[in-house]
């Protein structure tokens, strides 16, 4: 089963460097992730979504890829790519994997703009390994599925990191 953690950070670039750090952990087996996207609240109040998997472009170019093939073998390979393209980009648009992308919109209107709020979908982790690898980047957990007593232990650890760095 799944954990579903969300962070915020003070902006974007610290989100960020939070999630680099997760992908290099996940390259140590120490971590394994189902999804890892930053949102962020601009000004004007709309959020943004960063991530890290794009399955509307992953779509397009292996729609394309089976539409030319298919042109090809029926004498059209222009009208096959473009069909292609255009039913490929349709179906990755519609195709939501991860973490929900309506779920992480709504959750996000409440974070202060310019804030980066890290959402992570943890399929599996050495929890104590990861703890220690994140907590020197501070962050205010928003919302988890941890129990309580694991939420607690990563509550506290980034509140000792954020309180020393003030």
């Amino acid at each position: 089963m799944s954990d579903l953690i969300v962070i915020v950070y003070p902006n974007e670039a610290k989100a960020e460097e939070v999630r680099q750090r997760l992908l290099e952990l996940q390259k140590e087996y120490i971590i394994k992730l189902g999804d890892a996207v930053i949102a962020t609240k601009t000004e004007e109040g709309k959020v943004k979504l960063n991530q890290l998997f794009n399955a509307t472009a992953t779509g397009a170019v292996s729609g394309s890829f089976w539409g030319m093939l298919i042109g090809i073998l029926f004498l059209n390979p222009l009208v096959g790519l473009a069909l292609g393209a255009t039913s490929g980009a349709l179906g990755g648009a519609l195709t939501d994997v991860g973490i929900n992308d309506a779920f992480m919109r709504d959750l996000s209107t409440s974070i202060e703009p310019g804030n980066g709020a890290l959402f992570v979908l943890v399929q599996e982790m050495t929890a104590d390994k990861v703890l220690k690898e994140i907590q020197g980047f501070g962050g205010v957990v928003l919302k988890t599925s941890l129990d309580e007593t694991k939420e607690q232990v990563l509550r506290d650890a980034l509140l000792q990191a954020s309180a020393a760095s003030a």
